[in-house]
């Protein structure tokens, strides 16, 4: 009679190293890669930006100004004290400023760049380029994220 082996096989040890091995090399770099998170989250920021600053130009009857950096918005609103610009600091929800935590995450596109990167939001839902001027259709671009559409006719923000 033939006894039962215990343990394993040389074969079977070095097969699982080799599959632990390739784990290591490929999937771990690609599970601790905080990148796409912080990317993922500025854009949410971004977006939760433009969201107050509509709903509270709406809420206040006050235009309300967006000023979108590459790493940060930064949103202002007119208290009606100084003329037709935006002279009171507008903080979030929280309290929390809207900005990048990577410095590899920015934003990007014509929005962003101009020589005046900032959004007006009317009262009436309309967002301009400037105190009732043109009407603003765009995009903000978000590093390795979808772009954020802007539709100043409408204020539709997505």
């Amino acid at each position: 009679m033939k006894r039962a082996s215990r343990g394993y096989t040389m074969v079977e040890l070095v097969t699982v190293m080799v599959i632990i091995g390739v784990l290591a090399a490929f999937a771990v770099p690609h599970i601790t890669r905080t990148s796409d998170f912080a990317a993922a989250a500025y854009r949410n920021e971004v977006l939760s930006a433009l969201h107050h600053a509509q709903k509270s130009a709406l809420s206040h009857r006050h235009l309300v100004c967006a000023t979108i950096a590459s790493r940060n918005v930064t949103l202002t609103i007119n208290t009606g004290l100084s003329g037709p610009g935006c002279d009171s600091s507008l903080t979030s929800l929280g309290g929390n400023t809207y900005a990048s935590q990577d410095n590899a995450v920015v934003a990007s596109g014509a929005l962003v760049n101009a020589a005046q990167p900032t959004l007006f939001f009317q009262p009436n839902g309309e967002i301009t380029n400037g105190a009732g001027n043109a009407i603003v259709a765009g995009s903000i671009g978000i590093t390795g994220m979808p772009p954020i559409r802007i539709d100043g006719s409408t204020g539709h923000v997505e």
